[in-house]
């Protein structure tokens, strides 16, 4: 592009087929509507759909559009880290492929980052088309991230906000392998201001973030941002020691002094298998943080890129690894 790009917008997408087309739509729409230079990086995280195909037929006659595509699939954040990576412009801004989070409120985040603000986050004050469950796990995930750690990490947020090149270039300085890029954002600092927003459904398709994926999203961010669970293990450990010294001294003391002994094995057993129990649930937690460990001592780059097109000029990249790539 011939013109210094003022802002960047990250699209990291996952089987989007059916919602693409509208997501360009909007998108050029809305920046266009600044009257400067930006480019939309949509990060493909190993689609098998047709969404890598579209972006690609879109890049070759509109200059504003780069496809960074994955040789597999690394995962959500790991996408948005690679935008991040990628990302030429003076503000960059991240958001889901699924429109529920409105692109028209780009326009707002860059009136909030040209008053001076470095990072603007968008506050979800209602979730439609959310279950129940959802919005209150969500919710209570939030609370509990808050209460765990020193980092004040705002409640109700997504991903969707817009970042200063100066965050962007501290964010590619953090090498952790398990993200929780919200979390990072809260993290590095900077002047740091929130719009809010009604939450839309999903234009078409379904969740890319299930159950299982949630908790996983959870447990990096509480693992990334705080080591209270293993204290809270601790504590634990030591009260439940003492309950059952004070009921083993119970029981000698009642066969000593008395002329009755303790019955009742079945709460023998069930206080042996609630002790057994915590154990295995310690155990789980120090698993957590070993294995986070393990993943950052094994220095594998956080995802490979398989090629990146943009206009009518193909720039193949095989094997090529992202941070390598930033480097180099």
């Amino acid at each position: 592009m011939s013109r210094a790009i003022h802002y960047s917008v990250i699209i990291p997408m996952y089987n989007e087929e059916a919602v693409i087309e509208e997501t360009y739509r909007r998108l050029k729409k809305v920046m266009s509507s600044t009257g400067e230079p930006y480019e939309l990086l949509f990060v493909n995280d190993g689609s098998v759909d047709r969404s890598a195909q579209m972006i690609r037929d879109y890049a070759r006659w509109d200059e504003s559009v780069k496809l960074i595509d994955f040789a597999r699939n690394f995962g959500h954040q790991i996408a948005i880290t690679a935008g991040m990576d990628y990302a030429a412009g003076s503000a960059v801004v991240i958001i889901d492929a699924d429109l529920q989070d409105p692109p028209e409120l780009i326009i707002d985040m860059i009136a909030k980052w040209k008053e001076g603000y470095e990072v603007v986050y968008a506050r979800r004050t209602r979730r439609s088309g959310e279950t129940r469950f959802k919005r209150w796990s969500a919710g209570l995930f939030y609370r509990v991230l808050r209460a765990s750690t020193d980092t004040d990490i705002p409640v109700d947020t997504g991903d969707f906000r817009l970042i200063d090149r100066k965050v962007c270039d501290e964010m590619k300085r953090l090498p952790e392998k398990n993200r929780f890029v919200r979390g990072l954002v809260s993290w590095v600092g900077f002047r740091q201001t929130a719009i809010e927003y009604e939450r839309d459904e999903r234009l078409a398709g379904e969740t890319k973030y299930p159950l299982k994926r949630m908790l996983k999203l959870s447990l990096d961010g509480i693992t990334s941002f705080s080591y209270k669970p293993l204290k809270i293990a601790g504590y634990v450990g030591v009260i439940l020691s003492i309950v059952g010294f004070i009921y083993m001294v119970s029981v000698i003391g009642s066969a000593i002094f008395t002329d009755s002994t303790m019955k009742g094995w079945a709460s023998i057993v069930s206080i042996m298998l609630m002790f057994n129990g915590f154990i295995l649930i310690m155990l789980g937690i120090l698993g957590e943080y070993v294995g986070r460990i393990y993943d950052e001592t094994k220095s594998r780059p956080l995802y490979i890129v398989r090629d990146v097109y943009q206009m009518e000029t193909t720039s193949r990249q095989g094997h090529l690894t992202g941070r390598i790539a930033q480097h180099d």
